[in-house]
């Protein structure tokens, strides 16, 4: 990603979550009524037109045929972790922690969510078009909201955090969706140990991977050459990945327990949804502190 613009992959994920809302209410995993408004151009178009009766539903079925799993996978990830969050509100949390926030505005549409501080962490650019879009369609910034910029293969994440009232200790629910593929090894490492940190117990964090086998070539995942080359092309390619069959003791190691980790593809078919032709190497993973 360049220092000068937001995260082209960013808008493609807003792209697929605003493809989602609008099916049905009674077909649809969610609703992202924020998610068009950060669509420009062609995205933007493309998103017009699947909210037309009839013509609609050619929208997905096109970006599926032309890159098969990107918009499935999002679909999954984003019903999990939604269905993650709503169920650590309702066990209390002190606070919650979105790190490559993005444009997740789960702030502003989970029930829930803005009766505790939220700390949005991401790089500069993609935040001064989460905020402007934000301000735009409510009209305000919610006060729990802070919006930390950071460049998470160089910044402390305990120095910006700290700055921007992150508490450490407390009751934390992590979301680290869409980022991990994307750092190196290292980043990876010390933001795990940092969480753990910082995290009190009964906290909880949920992350998006991508198995390793893919990146090196020793597993192969049907057709996910397109959607590899999708990424590679938008400036943004996977570069980390890890093996589920040793996530378990990964995680131990930095002092996490492993809760659920589970394929989009697994995801889609717990949901009632076809998974046909979405490539499995693309993941999430829940893990845990106890409660004492």
């Amino acid at each position: 990603m360049r220092e000068d613009r937001s995260s082209r992959t960013a808008e493609y994920v807003a792209l697929f979550r605003a493809l989602e809302t609008a099916r049905p209410a009674k077909e649809r995993l969610f609703a992202d009524p924020f998610a068009r408004e950060f669509l420009t151009g062609s995205l933007r178009v493309g998103e017009r037109i699947a909210r037309l009766p009839l013509v609609g539903g050619s929208v997905p079925a096109l970006i599926d045929r032309r890159w098969p799993g990107p918009r499935a996978s999002v679909v999954a990830r984003t019903r999990m972790i939604d269905d993650a969050m709503l169920a650590a509100l309702d066990h209390g949390l002190d606070q919650i922690l979105l790190l490559g926030a993005g444009y997740d505005c789960r702030a502003y549409r989970i029930e829930g969510a803005g009766d505790v501080p939220v700390f949005e962490v991401d790089h500069p650019a993609t935040q001064a078009v989460k905020r402007r879009v934000v301000r735009e369609t409510l009209g305000f910034i919610p006060p729990k909201v802070s919006f930390v910029g950071v460049d998470f293969n160089r910044d402390d994440l305990g120095q910006v955090t700290a700055a921007a009232g992150f508490e450490s200790g407390r009751r934390t629910f992590t979301v680290w969706e869409g980022v991990v593929s994307y750092l190196e090894a290292d980043a990876v490492d010390a933001t795990l140990r940092w969480l753990r940190s910082v995290s009190g117990p009964g906290s909880e964090l949920v992350f998006t991977y991508v198995h390793s086998g893919v990146l090196d070539g020793t597993r192969k995942f049907g057709d996910s050459a397109a959607w590899l080359d999708s990424v590679e092309a938008a400036g943004e390619p996977f570069v980390f990945g890890l093996d589920p069959d040793g996530l378990e003791p990964f995680l131990a190691e930095r002092g996490w327990r492993l809760v659920e980790d589970v394929s989009t593809t697994e995801a889609l078919e717990r949901y009632g949804v076809p998974a046909a032709g979405v490539p499995a190497f693309y993941r999430v993973a829940r893990a845990g502190l106890p409660v004492s």
